[in-house]
């Protein structure tokens, strides 16, 4: 029910009182939604303690910690390790996130006391009066009181496509935003009640949901978790049925074929990958606020990327203004009023209205009898203004939306955008600017350039993404003449055709075609950038869009990143997974390069691990499965012990320093067949080579303790020093550091074998010289295998760095 004209004018000119405010602060009727940028620290703390390998893992120390041998459950600190590393690096990424979020959070202008001021979104209490522009976002529903050419989008909450109109009394939700015009609105519902509360809050939330990487690593553990059973079952029976182990031992050795099998470091290296780097980009100013953004722009070929905002900077300069007129000529000094007019017509103006307004700054207080706002869609502005008690019809646009093709204003108009400037036309129209059918017929006044500054870091960036082979598309609702100048003097490939958006076909394929062959497109509408990312993305493509307006805003949305400028709307900002705060274009190559890295890293550690799962399985199998069809059985050849020594140098310590290493290779789709291509053969060659060489070593029943110790020690140098060779396969292609790593762990694991103290602490002995030359000769025979298995599988090493 529209509000009564009285009413509305006493609400917006003075709303609440700060006694109000207090006494509705007391009632508890507040915008009480917290601003989350991640997770609390209790969650935190939850997420990394409750996990499926610590379960798995506390389990097996419980068991091993039954038999009493304390010495073998030294696997246990992982439990630890994994927890603390894990929630120090995420409450890392907690305090930066929340810190750019705080920085990048939209304040909403409320009027109180009769003043207006910008105040955080939880200070909004019920019944405040909020004003709100074209880029605003709706933080909390309400009621317009006042309305002037107010259009909301309301696409990201209905699907709707069109700005819905508002007038006085109408209902606008939150989580919608301001199209096009200006307004005033109460606020009627906030907190819980409002209706994209619960949209909001999960919208900033540190998560890893839908991230290609977390997948698939989850579904190899999803795997591993179902083998250990009848692995464990196999084991404990082999242990007690046919070698007649008494029960600790049994449990022991079924415990040391199971703790292997658990890549108990490959989650923990990916959170704290993901966590470094939030923290990294966090200090050069970009806000990621989905996780997953960093992985998803690593696997981006194609990005989407508005002129102004982006290639450009957002403030303009007026630079001329020339008469022109198809009729009578403009009395003296009118335009120049006009233009004053009209800015002062708009209380918040655009870039071009801005640039118009700091030029022309006095009022020359015309009636203002009607307004229309600026529209992405409409491409032009307007007023219907009085000067002396007679009407007149003032806009403000694209000359080639305004006027009618073959005028030679429009002629002059693109001679003056090619060479990339910014032009727009005032003129006169022969209806009012609210009129169905406006603009009409329009007689030109003058023709208004404008100057746009080139991001100086535009260029730079342009070539970094033309380097690793991602194509640039640059979609702008500018003249494309004038979108191709700009490119033009970036050096942009393919920027000497520039494609007027108005010719494209609406169909996805035609359009994908056309998108294919051209690289930059001027007059493109809000929806024809969504239906140009859905047109890219139906070819295969993942795509990044960049943008800072409200007419980016469902491109943004749809894109497979949306990447927003701090200066931006507030609804760009909002619905983006990642903010340049800094407003640096040149912010993204660093964050496409963290991604690669995070990617890349967690790829080449996946190796390590899977390896080890897979041998581990595997020399289980061979091990256990003899026993069960009539064959002599063999005890299982390690200790808890020796598998946590297998795992420090050979997979653990290293894995985490590659996992923070420089790594610049472009994400590839299918990341578990890759890395299972090369942990399969692998693991393949260590267990038949550790397992030959303990069958080789192993001196039978009835065999002492010693004997016993120095076979399980032949078979342990054969894993560790497989296990090695695949630990420098996967450092390659090497450096200084990867040097000193890779020799740092080879003297660490022989140290084990040779110092008396590690030897009586892990029951190492390899003083049986044949056992060594076995062992030593099975290893030789497993790498010849592991580099052939390799080249055959196709597996290349890291590019270089």
């Amino acid at each position: 029910m529209p509000v009564a004209d009285h009413e509305v004018r006493h609400d917006v000119d003075t709303g609440l009182s700060a006694a109000e405010v207090a006494q509705r602060q007391a009632d508890g009727r507040t915008n009480d939604i917290p601003v989350r940028a991640s997770r609390s620290v209790a969650e935190i703390v939850r997420s990394n303690i409750f996990t499926r390998i610590n379960a798995i893992f506390a389990v097996l120390l419980a068991i091993v910690l039954s038999t009493g041998v304390l010495i073998d459950g030294m696997f246990g600190l992982l439990i630890i390790a994994n927890s603390v590393v894990g929630i120090v690096q995420e409450i890392r990424a907690k305090q930066t996130l929340d810190r750019l979020t705080i920085v990048g959070q939209a304040r909403p202008r409320v009027r109180r006391d009769g003043i207006t001021a910008a105040v955080a979104p939880n200070e909004i209490v019920a019944d405040d009066v909020i004003e709100m522009a074209a880029g605003d976002q709706v933080v909390v529903d309400g009621q317009v009181l006042r309305a002037e050419g107010l259009e909301v989008d309301e696409s990201l909450l209905t699907g709707e496509s069109d700005p819905i109109v508002k007038q006085p009394g109408d209902a606008v939700m939150s989580g919608s935003f301001v199209a096009s015009g200006s307004g005033w609105y109460r606020a009627t519902k906030v907190g819980a009640q409002a209706y994209a509360a619960q949209l909001a809050q999960e919208a900033g939330k540190f998560t890893l949901v839908d991230s290609q990487l977390r997948n698939g690593v989850n579904r190899i553990l999803k795997y591993i978790t179902w083998l250990l059973i009848p692995a464990g079952a196999l084991s404990i029976y082999n242990q007690l049925h046919n070698n007649r182990d008494d029960l600790g031992r049994a449990l022991r050795g079924m415990v040391a074929a199971l703790v292997p099998m658990v890549p108990e470091g490959l989650i923990l290296m990916m959170s704290v990958a993901f966590a470094v780097g939030v923290v990294r980009l966090g200090r050069r100013q970009c806000l990621v606020n989905e996780l997953p953004a960093i992985e998803g722009l690593a696997r981006v070929d194609t990005v989407c990327a508005d002129k102004t905002g982006t290639l450009t900077e957002n403030a303009m300069r007026l630079s001329e203004v020339k008469p022109v007129s198809d009729g009578a000529a403009p009395a003296d000094g009118e335009v120049p009023r006009a233009l004053a007019a009209l800015g002062a017509s708009d209380p918040r103006p655009n870039a071009s209205l801005a640039a118009i307004v700091e030029a022309f700054p006095v009022d020359p207080g015309w009636e203002v009898i009607a307004t229309l706002p600026f529209s992405s869609a409409r491409k032009f502005s307007g007023a219907t203004l009085s000067a002396a008690g007679t009407p007149e019809n003032w806009v403000l646009g694209a000359p080639d939306v305004l006027l009618a093709p073959g005028s030679p204003e429009r002629a002059e108009a693109e001679r003056i955008g090619a060479t990339g400037l910014r032009v727009l036309l005032l003129g006169r129209s022969d209806r009012e600017v609210t009129a169905p059918d406006a603009p009409g017929r329009v007689s030109p006044a003058a023709l208004v350039v404008l100057e746009q500054k080139i991001r100086s870091d535009a260029k730079e960036t342009l070539e970094y993404f033309a380097r690793q082979d991602m194509a640039v598309k640059v979609i702008s609702g500018d003249n494309a003449v004038s979108v191709g100048a700009v490119a033009r003097t970036l050096g942009l490939a393919g920027a000497d055709h520039p494609v007027d958006a108005r010719e494209l076909p609406a169909q996805t394929e035609p359009l994908a075609e056309s998108l294919e062959a051209a690289t930059v497109f001027g007059r493109v509408t809000p929806a024809q950038k969504r239906a140009m990312v859905a047109a890219l993305q139906s070819r295969g493509h993942a795509v990044a869009m960049t943008g800072d307006g409200v007419n980016d805003v469902l491109a943004l949305k749809d894109a497979d990143i949306g990447v927003a400028m701090g200066s931006g709307s507030p609804a760009a900002r909002s619905v983006a997974q990642i903010v340049l705060l800094d407003n640096k274009f040149a912010t993204l190559p660093a964050v496409v390069a963290e991604g690669r890295r995070v990617i890349g890293n967690i790829e080449r550690v996946s190796t390590l691990f899977l390896t080890k799962t897979v041998y581990s399985v595997l020399l289980a199998l061979m091990v256990g499965i003899p026993g069960l069809i009539g064959h002599p059985a063999l005890p299982y050849p390690f200790l808890p012990r020796h598998v946590t020594l297998v795992g420090w140098f050979t997979i653990g310590v290293p894995a985490f320093v590659l996992s923070l290493a420089p790594n610049a290779d472009r994400a590839r789709p299918g990341f578990v067949r890759r890395v299972m291509r090369f942990a399969i053969p692998a693991g393949i060659a260590i267990a038949a080579a550790s397992f030959v060489a303990y069958v080789l070593t192993y001196p039978g029943r009835g065999a002492s303790e010693t004997e016993l110790v120095q076979a399980s020690t032949a078979a342990l140098i054969t894993v560790i020093a497989v296990s090695l060779w695949v630990l420098g396969i996967v450092m390659r292609p090497f450096v200084w550091w990867k040097v000193v790593l890779f020799a740092a762990m080879a003297l660490l694991s022989a140290g084990m074998f040779v110092i008396p103290l590690s030897q009586r602490i892990f029951q190492l002995d390899p003083g049986n010289g044949g056992d060594r030359a076995t062992a030593f000769a099975c290893a030789a025979a497993a790498i010849v295998a592991v580099e052939t298995l390799r080249r055959v599988f196709g597996h290349r090493p890291q590019p270089p760095e």
